[in-house]
C-alpha cells in the first residue's frame, strides 16, 4: 500500500511538469533582461556607497549580490511572474536615483559640461582579463535554471514557465541552450587555449576533457532509476540526460573546429539548423522522435528510448556554434569605450533581426520545438542569448560612465578603466582603482562564474533533497516561496565560500 502511493505521488509530480504549452517569446525575453539592469542598479549602489565611504565586511557585498542578482529572479518566476514591467519600472527608477546621486556628486570633471565630459569618456580605455557582460551571462542563466529547476515543483510557479511538451516557448526551455551558447563563448578554442601542438593532440585533449561529464551523466541516471525519482520522460528520453547531451555536443563541435575555421562559425551554425530541418521536414525523422520506429510511440531499443535526447543533439550543437562565433567576436581585442558601444549595438541589431527571422519561420515553417530542438527553437535561443548579452554590455557602459564621474570607484566584476594616452592625463590617476592584490574579490558573481559547474551540481542536488523532503504539490505560496529563497541563499553561500577560500573545484 504504501509503495503504492509512493508510485501515485510520483505520478502526480510528473504529470505536474508535463503537457504545457509555454508561453510568449517576449514574456520570457523580459524576464531574462530584467537581471542585467538590475546588475547595473547593484554597481551604480556600490560606486554611491564607496564615495560616501561607507565601511563593509565580506557579508555585506555577499547580501547586496544576492539581493540584486537571486531575489529578482526568484520573484520574476513567482510571486512577480505577471508584473515584470513594473519590476522594470521599478528598477530603472531605482537606477535613475542612483545616476542621478552618483552625477551630482562627482569628483571628477565637476564643473565641466555633460557633452564635454561624454567626449571625454568615449575616448577612455579599457582595461580587463576578461569581459564583464560574459560572466554576468554565465552566471545570470545559471541561477535562472537553478531557481526553475526546483520551483517548477511547487504550485506558485505559472505553469507557463514550464518546459513544453511538444511545440512552443517556455521560460525553462531557454536554461539548456542558455547554458550551451554561454559554454561556447568561452571554450578552449574561442579562448586560443590549445594552441601548439598537431590536430590529433588537440582532439585527445578535447576527448579527455569530457570524462567528468560521462561520471556525472552516468552517476545522475544511475540515482534518478535507483531512488524511483520523478522525470519528464519527453524531455530526453528514457534514460538520456543533460550531461550526455554536453558530451556529444563536446565532441561533434571539437571535430568541426578542427576542420572549419572559427570565423566560420556561423556558417556551419546555420548549415546544421537548416539542414536539420529539411531533414525534420522532407523524411521520417520528425515521426521518429515523436512516435518511434513503429510509429506507436515505442520505447524498446536505445534509439527508441532516448529518442528526443539522440536527435536534438544536432540543434544544440548548431547553438554551440553560434555562441563560438559571438564569443570569438566579443573577445576580440577592443581599447576605447566607443569601439564596445558599437559592438553592443551590432549585438542588439542581430538579435532583432533573428527575432524577425524567427517570427517568419514561425508561421511559415515550424514553431519552436525543445523537444526536437528544430530550426525556430536553434533561431529562438540564439536571438535570446544575444538581446541578453547586448543588454549587459550596454549596462556594464552605462556603470562604466558612472565609475568615471567618481574617483577611485570600483565594482567587481566590471570594466576597470584607463586613461588613453590620446586624451589629456590631468585625470588620469583617478580613472585606475587601487590594486586589489591576490585576494579574492567579494564578488558572488565571480564566485559562481568560478565554479558554474559545482553551482549546477549542488542545485540539482539539493533540489532532489527539497523534493523527496516536502510535499510541493501542496504547499502554499508563502512557504514556496521562502523554500526558494532559503535553496538559493544555501547554494549561492556555498560556492561564495569557497570563493573567498580562494577554491576552484575542477578535474580537467
Amino acid at each position: 500500500m504504501r509503495k503504492k502511493k509512493k508510485m501515485s505521488q510520483k505520478q502526480m509530480k510528473e504529470a505536474f511538469v508535463s503537457n504545457h504549452n509555454g508561453t510568449s517569446v517576449l514574456e520570457v525575453t523580459e524576464g531574462l533582461c530584467l537581471p542585467a539592469l538590475c546588475i547595473l542598479g547593484r554597481g551604480l549602489l556600490i560606486i554611491l556607497s564607496q564615495h560616501l565611504r561607507s565601511s563593509h565586511t565580506w557579508r555585506t557585498p555577499f547580501f547586496i549580490d544576492f539581493a540584486f542578482i537571486i531575489v529578482p529572479v526568484v520573484t520574476t518566476l513567482t510571486i512577480f511572474s505577471s508584473f515584470v514591467l513594473l519590476e522594470y519600472l521599478a528598477v530603472i527608477i531605482f537606477g535613475a536615483g542612483l545616476f542621478y546621486q552618483i552625477y551630482c556628486r562627482r569628483t571628477c570633471y565637476a564643473r565641466m559640461p555633460i557633452k564635454k565630459i561624454h567626449e571625454k569618456f568615449l575616448k577612455v580605455s579599457l582595461e580587463s582579463e576578461h569581459i564583464p557582460a560574459i560572466s554576468c551571462f554565465r552566471v545570470i542563466n545559471s541561477a535562472f535554471t537553478a531557481v526553475a529547476i526546483l520551483a517548477v515543483d511547487f504550485p506558485l510557479f505559472p505553469r507557463r514557465f514550464a518546459k513544453t511538451e511538444l511545440y512552443g516557448t517556455g521560460a525553462m526551455d531557454f536554461g539548456v541552450g542558455g547554458f550551451v551558447f554561454g559554454t561556447a563563448m568561452v571554450c578552449p578554442e574561442v579562448r586560443r587555449k590549445y594552441t601548439k601542438g598537431s590536430r590529433f593532440y588537440y582532439l585527445i585533449r578535447s576527448l579527455y576533457s569530457v570524462w567528468p561529464l560521462v561520471f556525472l551523466g552516468m552517476g545522475r541516471l544511475v540515482i534518478i532509476k535507483s531512488i524511483d525519482y520523478q522525470e519528464h520522460l519527453t524531455e530526453y528520453g528514457v534514460h538520456w540526460n543533460f550531461f550526455f547531451t554536453l558530451i556529444f555536443v563536446k565532441l561533434i563541435t571539437s571535430l568541426l573546429l578542427i576542420i572549419f575555421p572559427l570565423n566560420k562559425s556561423w556558417i556551419v551554425a546555420v548549415s546544421i539548423t537548416v539542414l536539420y530541418q529539411l531533414a525534420l521536414d522532407f523524411t521520417p525523422l520528425k515521426r521518429l522522435i515523436l512516435y518511434g520506429t513503429d510509429g506507436s510511440g515505442t520505447r524498446v531499443g536505445l534509439l527508441n528510448a532516448n529518442r528526443e535526447g539522440i536527435i536534438s543533439t544536432l540543434g544544440y550543437v548548431a547553438i554551440h556554434m553560434a555562441g563560438v562565433q559571438t564569443g570569438s567576436y566579443v573577445l576580440k581585442k577592443r581599447s576605447h569605450i566607443k569601439d564596445w558601444i558599437k559592438a553592443a549595438y551590432r549585438i542588439l541589431l542581430t538579435a532583432i533581426v533573428l527575432f524577425i527571422f524567427l517570427y517568419i519561420i514561425q508561421v511559415n515553417v515550424e514553431v519552436a520545438s525543445r523537444r526536437m530542438a528544430n530550426l525556430a527553437f536553434c533561431i529562438w535561443i540564439v536571438a535570446s542569448c544575444l538581446i541578453l548579452l547586448s543588454s549587459l554590455l550596454l549596462g556594464d557602459i552605462i556603470l562604466s560612465f558612472a565609475k568615471f564621474l567618481v574617483k577611485g570607484a570600483a565594482v567587481p566584476c566590471s570594466w576597470k578603466l584607463t586613461q588613453s594616452p590620446a586624451t589629456d592625463k590631468k585625470h588620469s590617476e583617478s580613472l585606475v582603482s587601487e590594486p586589489e592584490g591576490k585576494k579574492p574579490t567579494l564578488c558572488l558573481i565571480t564566485a559562481m562564474n568560478r565554479n558554474q559547474l559545482i553551482f549546477f551540481l549542488l542545485s540539482n542536488v539539493t533540489t532532489g533533497l527539497i523534493n523527496l523532503s516536502v510535499d510541493t504539490l501542496h504547499s502554499s505560496n508563502l512557504w514556496a516561496f521562502f523554500v526558494l529563497n532559503l535553496y538559493m541563499f544555501t547554494n549561492c553561500l556555498i560556492i561564495y565560500v569557497l570563493h573567498l577560500q580562494d577554491k576552484t573545484i575542477k578535474y580537467w
